[in-house]
């Protein structure tokens, strides 16, 4: 049974601060932000939010309260949270990543999302564009960043010939990701391996199939299964000599060898220019949401010293950070 570790944040009012608000008729109060996450603190994505809103003029505890929950690992650990989120009357909540499926059926709130799938097929907005509900925010998916990634983890292991894919199925969006895949994988000769898994229970299972494919090299979809676990899933490549690709620099950092994909921390940062609309009286419904158009190529040396594998000079020079 998991547990929620909650934090709660109180600060003075300084109403002569605050924005005109027009949502839940809080005007005259300091107005309460709820977050919820299934990360585990020190959180950087809360702390990308925060320097967002202080690029705003937002204080912490002066003109604005961040009430944050956790529940590291498990959405379910979320759902009394959100509860009582919403009885405190919080003026909205933010969600991160896959704490989003915990507040799907939340309708009378409204609830900024950063979320690596279509927000569309969750069923949370009707298009990105004209989002048409309570929710609204930006999904880190990009199915021409897919394609890209496999042409770079074959420029990076030219020897590259059977690649697997570790894939969340329980992800919206994920079967055109894999499509995006496989069409890219194609034309270089790349035989795709497909090891899909749906719960982080079932992840053993999926390093078990992985194991007897024995590939030259893995892709993993970038979701928050996977990235609440990316130190054991760059642990099980590193003891299998598994050269490993990824969406977010988060799994590099955690000893991956290379991602390709939008700086997640700078979403959050940007994420809190629709926290300030919304501050402001604007509605989610007419927000669009966003898709990073800035994404960044990371490279562990490290690692790859560890794998035995020589990077290639021109792999090597288009990376925008080199962790070593």
């Amino acid at each position: 049974m998991s547990s929620t570790r909650r934090v709660f944040l109180v600060g003075a009012t300084g109403s002569c601060l605050l924005p005109r608000l027009t949502w839940a008729q809080q005007a005259k109060a300091t107005p309460h932000i709820g977050w919820i996450s299934i990360e585990t603190q020190p959180d950087p994505f809360i702390d990308g939010f925060r320097e967002g809103l202080r690029r705003h003029g937002y204080v912490e505890g002066t003109n604005v309260i961040l009430d944050l929950r956790y529940s590291p690992g498990y959405i379910d650990g979320l759902t009394a949270a959100v509860a009582d989120l919403i009885r405190r009357k919080v003026l909205f909540i933010v969600s991160s990543g896959l704490a989003t499926r915990a507040v799907k059926g939340v309708e009378n709130v409204p609830v900024l999302f950063a979320i690596s799938g279509d927000p569309v097929e969750l069923g949370i907005a009707n298009s990105l564009n004209k989002p048409g509900r309570n929710f609204t925010g930006s999904t880190f998916m990009s199915l021409e960043l897919a394609g890209k990634r496999v042409e770079l983890i074959k420029e990076a292991v030219p020897r590259l010939r059977t690649l697997a894919v570790l894939s969340n199925v329980d992800h919206p969006g994920e079967p055109s990701e894999r499509r995006a895949t496989e069409a890219a994988a194609h034309p270089l000769g790349v035989t795709i391996v497909y090891v899909p898994f749906s719960s982080i229970g079932q992840l053993d299972t999926a390093f078990d199939a992985l194991r007897q494919a024995r590939p030259d090299a893995m892709i993993v979809f970038p979701e928050g299964t996977t990235m609440s676990r990316r130190v054991k899933i760059a642990e099980f490549a590193g003891a299998h000599r598994l050269p490993s690709m990824f969406g977010w620099s988060e799994y590099v950092e955690a000893g991956g060898f290379m991602s390709y994909g939008a700086n997640q921390r700078e979403t959050y940062v940007r994420l809190a220019t629709y926290a300030d609309r919304l501050l402001r009286g604007a509605k989610p419904a007419d927000l669009p949401i966003e898709q990073p158009t800035k994404f960044e190529f990371v490279i562990n040396t490290k690692t790859a010293k560890a794998l035995g594998l020589t990077i290639p000079p021109s792999v090597l020079l288009r990376a925008d950070r080199v962790i070593e």
